[in-house]
C-alpha cells in the first residue's frame, strides 16, 4: 500500500499540505472545500491561463456521468474500476450506476490520502450493491490489480469498465503510461469497456504550456497528449462511436453540446475490449 494510507480506518494519515495534488485542485474548481492554500493557488494558476477551467472541470465530471449512464443502461455493465477517483462529490460512479442498477459494484482507487478519508465517509454503497476504495498510485497497477479489497469485490471474470478519467495525464512518459494500460486492460475479460479523458494542447498550445509550467513549479505533473497520443490508449480495442473527441462531443446531452468551439481542452473516448 502507498505510503501514507493504512487500511484501519482510526490509523492516523499524513496529509501534505506542502504540494498541490490534482484532487484537491479539482474539488476546488468544483467548489469544494477540501484543499489548501497550495491548491488554489495551483488552480488559479491553470484558470489565469485558461479561463473556462472550471466549467471544463464541470465538464469532465459530466463526461464521466454518461458514460456510466450508456455502460449501464445500453452495454450492461455492471463493475467499475475507477481509477483517479477525487474527492467525493454529487455523482460518483456508483451514485450514477446504482442509481440504474442498484446491484452495481465500484471499486475507487486514489493516491490522496484525503481522498481515502471522505471515501470512508461519504461513498456508501446501495445495500444491493457494493463500493470499496483502494489507497494506491496508478504508477503501480499491479498492486491495484492485486489488492484483496478489489478481489473481494469485483468479478474480473466479468465484464469491468476501467474509468480513466482526467488521471493519465498525472503519468509521465518516463512511467510508461500505455504500459500501465495494457497491464489493467490485459487484466479485464473480454466484453469490459475502458473510458478516458484526457487534456490536450491541440487546441491551445501556448495556454497549456503555460499550465504545464505552473504545474512543474507545483510539483505536480502534468502530461498533455495530442490526439494520437490519446488514441492510442486505445490500441487493441474497439472504439465505440464518435471515437476520440472533444470531451464535451461524446455523446452529448443538450446542455453539454452547448459550448465555445475554443474550449475543448480534453479528448474522450469509451472503447470496447474485443
Amino acid at each position: 500500500m502507498k505510503p501514507g494510507f493504512d487500511e484501519g480506518a482510526d490509523q492516523p494519515l499524513e496529509i501534505d499540505t506542502s504540494i498541490a495534488h490534482s484532487a484537491r485542485v479539482y474539488d476546488y474548481w468544483l467548489g469544494g472545500k477540501d484543499n489548501y492554500a497550495v491548491d488554489r493557488a495551483l488552480g488559479d494558476a491553470i484558470a489565469a491561463q485558461i479561463p473556462t477551467m472550471r466549467s471544463l472541470a464541470r465538464a469532465n465530471r459530466a463526461f464521466m456521468q454518461r458514460a456510466v449512464d450508456y455502460l449501464v443502461r445500453e452495454v450492461s455493465i455492471r463493475q467499475f474500476l475507477d481509477i483517479g477517483t477525487g474527492i467525493p462529490t454529487h455523482g460518483n460512479v456508483h451514485e450514477v450506476a446504482q442509481a440504474i442498477v442498484p446491484e452495481s459494484r465500484v471499486v475507487y482507487v486514489d493516491n490522496d490520502p484525503i481522498v481515502l478519508v471522505h471515501a470512508r465517509a461519504l461513498l456508501t454503497s446501495h445495500p444491493a450493491g457494493r463500493t470499496a476504495f483502494i489507497g494506491a498510485d496508478i504508477r503501480h497497477p499491479d498492486g491495484v490489480l492485486h489488492d484483496p479489497e478489489l478481489r473481494a469485490t469485483l468479478d474480473l471474470d466479468q465484464p469491468v469498465a476501467l474509468m480513466l478519467v482526467a488521471i493519465l495525464m498525472l503519468v509521465a512518459d518516463a512511467d510508461d503510461p500505455y504500459g500501465t494500460v495494457s497491464v489493467l486492460v490485459d487484466a479485464l475479460p473480454s466484453g469490459s469497456h475502458v473510458v478516458i479523458s484526457h487534456p490536450t494542447a491541440d487546441f491551445n498550445p501556448e495556454a497549456v504550456a503555460a499550465v504545464v509550467a505552473a504545474s512543474a513549479q507545483a510539483g505536480l505533473t502534468l502530461v498533455p497528449r495530442d490526439l494520437a497520443g490519446v488514441e492510442a490508449f486505445f490500441r487493441g480495442l474497439e472504439l465505440l462511436d464518435p471515437g476520440v473527441v472533444p470531451m464535451q462531443d461524446w455523446r452529448p446531452t443538450l446542455e453539454s453540446s452547448v459550448r465555445n468551439p475554443q474550449s475543448p481542452y480534453y479528448w474522450a473516448g469509451v472503447a470496447r475490449k474485443p
